[in-house]
């Protein structure tokens, strides 16, 4: 049985199509009778496309007793052959054949985001063992150990800082694309980097229960609950077996004419019903390519037209995910805006923390002027940088900076300052010869066409929701300005697979699309997952069934359009097969039709199902 399914894999794409080429010539060749062969030369349509047909049936029945429309057909196969009827019988083989390619087309089998998540995971530890550093293997680090972690370098494994300061990228849980500031007490996650200062931890988790182990987990498990539809012909082939070999049986023993039973096995074969769902997905996926979409999965869209519900990630997404500076405030009246700001630009302008990079890249397309050169410049990883420039001592940093300096912060400054961080700003104080100067407040702004977007996908039918790793003030304002209502803040890679997983328990079909890797798991528990191809990670593309190439998220809504019009086109070529198929039945239970002419009505009803499917290949939305 093993071999059997290694020789029906045999060749791939190129083979099938070459086999169809090769069966179509033939088919012409013997219906016009242009070949020097003795034989019908419509045997070769058999061989080539009927004989793994055929196979293919009797694996099924074998194996597990799995009925497709591939016993009917083969049944009408072997039929036709016995009473002398090959062209038939090479007609039926190679439409099935057409499209069984056409399903495999569609389909994408390239899954690597699994392996690009092992491939993150630390594969060394720094153990400290009284006074020695010993480098060990990740796997064998358990709780309690104590480790170091350098600047640069991926943290292995779960724990809490016990001695030094750093700022932490965990975009990768998170998906936050600013660093957060470290310190002792402080916990951070494996797989998420160490950015600036070395610190020591204790392991609070073995590396086998540790954040990034559990998110590849969750990408696993997530895959696997993820049902596959079934091609209707396959969904109904029991009963289409049942009732054609009944009509047949029936037939010849009250007609006494074997041909008679022949044909009605041959129309009854669904050939345009086996041709109506994958035409008109090749046509949207050729459709929805033209608006900046890469279809990985062939059955994405015919599952996206049943989501009632569209989930965004916030950074990268309905962002830019990069910060701005959006606020400049001073505290002093002989200090100006502009002032302060050339002051924290020139502090900044050595810093390699992604805020003041922000700053430097800020002031220098905004302002478009030249920045002094620093006289003097310290970095303090986890709470900022102090510099000197023309005499005077500038401080750039959080809150625990000033303070640790003696630098006095007033309640009114205090109450200003929340005024941003409530609306999700990261805010960086400044503070002149020990003195506070003012603030300078930090936002990842929104793409220019969010607001649109949201609003098409509300008039497209979609409920539009907010899944976001960023704190309840910044999810809330976000949420507000795109009219967002449904809003889930502070939320972990687990916290949206969940959220997704309670939606679709209650039959509510869930759509995502995020750009980071710690979106992974929802795009794949989603019944569609769709990525951001220019800002996402390659494990977020990966996890996707559709690429979103260029990042315009405008064009969402007109994909969700898409997905419903190519089920209407399905349902259209479904029904037009069903009451051709009823037809061709009756027509040749009372003897109307032979079974050339049985199979020529039936490739004629293919080519409809394709004329109307191709139909969607110009299709725009009014």
């Amino acid at each position: 049985m093993k071999k059997l399914e290694e020789l029906l894999e045999w060749g791939g794409t190129k083979k099938d199509i070459t086999c169809l080429l090769i069966s179509a010539a033939a088919l012409l060749a013997s219906l016009f009778e242009f070949h020097p062969f003795t034989f019908d030369m419509a045997w070769v349509a058999v061989i080539l496309c009927g004989v793994p047909i055929i196979l293919e049936a009797v694996i099924g029945l074998v194996s597990a007793f799995d009925i497709k429309a591939d016993v009917l057909v083969s049944i009408a196969l072997v039929a036709s052959v016995i009473i002398g009827e090959d062209f038939a019988a090479g007609e039926i083989a190679f439409i099935m054949q057409l499209g069984a390619l056409l399903e495999d087309l569609t389909v994408a089998r390239a899954r690597a985001g699994i392996e690009k998540l092992v491939h993150l995971t630390p594969r060394t530890a720094r153990r400290i063992l009284g006074t020695q550093e010993i480098i060990i293997p990740a796997e064998e680090v358990q709780a309690g150990d104590i480790l170091r972690v350098l600047p640069g370098e991926t943290i292995p494994v779960d724990g809490v800082i016990k001695a030094g300061q750093t700022s932490v990228n965990q975009a990768i849980m998170t998906g936050e694309s600013l660093p957060v500031d470290k310190a002792a007490g402080d916990e951070v996650a494996s797989g998420t980097v160490n950015q600036f200062g070395s610190f020591d931890m204790e392991a609070t988790k073995a590396e086998e229960d540790s954040s990034i182990q559990r998110m590849i987990r969750l990408v696993q498990s997530a895959d696997a609950g993820k049902a596959k539809i079934v091609g209707i012909a396959d969904r109904f082939a029991t009963w289409i077996v049942v009732i054609a070999l009944t009509a047949a049986a029936l037939t010849w023993m009250i007609s006494g004419e074997l041909i008679r039973a022949v044909t009605i096995l041959v129309v009854f074969c669904p050939c345009a019903m086996v041709l109506a769902t994958p035409t008109a997905i090749m046509a949207a996926i050729g459709n929805a390519t033209r608006h900046g979409f890469l279809v990985r999965e062939g059955d994405a869209l015919e599952r996206l037209a049943s989501a009632g519900y569209i989930t965004f990630d916030k950074t990268g997404t309905l962002t830019y995910g990069t910060p701005q500076v959006v606020a400049v405030h001073s505290f002093k009246e002989e200090l100006t805006e502009h002032e302060l700001y050339t002051y924290a630009a020139t502090a900044e302008m050595r810093s390699e923390h992604p805020l003041g990079k922000a700053i430097v890249r800020c002031f220098k397309e905004n302002i478009k002027a030249e920045i002094p050169e620093p006289e003097q410049f310290q970095m303090l990883p986890g709470r900022g940088v102090k510099a000197m420039q023309s005499g005077r001592q500038i401080i750039a940093g959080n809150l625990e900076l000033l303070s640790g300096s003696q630098i006095l912060i007033p309640e009114s400054a205090k109450h200003e300052m929340k005024q941003y961080l409530d609306d999700g700003c990261t805010v960086t104080m400044l503070a002149v010869d020990e003195e506070l100067a003012g603030f300078i407040a930090l936002a990842d702004t929104l793409r220019d066409s969010a607001a649109r977007t949201i609003l098409g996908v509300k008039q497209a039918g979609v409920t539009p929701v907010l899944l976001t790793g960023d704190n309840e003030n910044a999810a809330r304002h976000i949420g507000g300005q795109l009219h967002i209502d449904e809003i889930r803040a502070n939320c972990l890679p687990e916290d949206k697979l969940i959220w997704i997983d309670s939606y679709q328990k209650q039959e509510k079909q869930v759509c995502m699309i995020g750009d980071g890797i710690n979106d992974a798991p929802a795009l794949k528990k989603a019944c569609v997952g769709i990525a951001m191809g220019g800002v996402g990670s390659d494990i977020a593309v990966d996890a996707a069934d559709i690429v979103l190439v260029n990042d315009d998220i405008r064009e969402i809504p007109y994909l969700f359009y898409l997905a419903k019009r190519m089920m209407i086109t399905i349902k259209c070529n479904l029904t037009f097969s069903l009451i051709l198929n009823f037809i061709a039945i009756v027509l040749a239970i009372s003897g109307i039709l032979n079974p050339v002419v049985g199979a020529l009505v039936h490739n004629a009803g293919s080519v409809v199902v394709i004329l109307n499917s191709a139909v969607l290949l110009t299709w725009k939305k009014r």
